[in-house]
């Protein structure tokens, strides 16, 4: 399996987490080969936020043109949230709405582009499993759960393996890893086009070997 070593970055818990699950596949007889995915993927992620802005207009407008709800639009949202800003967008305001409402339909060209740009993501890792003879691509699928912050909003939490299989349209699985201060974190495992047997097994054997998975709960004390 491939393992991009970029992903040991950030909270060392995480890090020590990570290790510890390398070292129990290798104990499974898995081989772990390093590779270089997520700075080539870095390169044409600019691409995936254009394709949703385009996708997320085109699907909204499609679903509410036939709801039933009083707005039918996206535009319409826009206006209503302004309408009532005061309860609709208390901490944060609809930036990503607005450039989304901004953009084209999905014949426009600058959509086409940045979906081929995107979906380059496919050759890039069909390029890394063919040459490195591997059976897919695992490590982290994003670190631990981020606070709710009203004054900063999302904040990084660490490096993850959640987005180039979604951005080539690939099959992915993440399974249980640990607890990082009680915070659930998830393994990832995705592979080429209709992979989808291959990593459900590795998935499958991955979460009996590790038995990491727990049943949610409430913790007292928290507010």
């Amino acid at each position: 399996m491939g393992f991009d070593k970029s992903t040991l970055r950030g909270n060392p818990d995480v890090v020590a987490l990570i290790n510890k699950t390398l070292d129990l596949l290798k104990a499974q007889g898995a081989t772990i080969v390093e590779i270089d995915l997520l700075k080539p993927i870095y390169a044409v992620g600019d691409a995936e936020f254009e394709v949703l802005q385009y996708e997320f207009k085109d699907g909204l407008n499609k679903y509410l043109a036939s709801a039933n709800a009083p707005v039918k639009s996206l535009k319409e949202v826009i206006a209503f949230n302004n309408q009532h800003e005061a309860t609709a967008m208390p901490f944060f305001k609809q930036e990503t709405l607005i450039s989304s409402e901004e953009k084209g339909d999905l014949n426009s060209t600058a959509y086409t582009d940045a979906l081929a740009k995107s979906t380059s993501a496919r050759k890039i890792i069909d390029d890394l499993l063919q040459s490195n003879n591997l059976d897919a691509i695992c490590g982290p699928t994003n670190g631990p759960a981020c606070c709710i912050d009203l004054v900063n909003g999302d904040y990084n939490n660490g490096v993850s393996l959640s987005s180039p299989a979604a951005m080539a349209g690939y099959p992915h699985i993440t399974v249980p890893m640990g607890f990082v201060h009680n915070l659930p974190v998830g393994f990832s495992f995705f592979s080429t086009a209709y992979g989808e047997p291959k990593i459900i097994a590795l998935g499958y054997a991955f979460e009996q070997a590790t038995r990491q998975r727990k049943a949610p709960d409430y913790l007292a004390g928290i507010m």
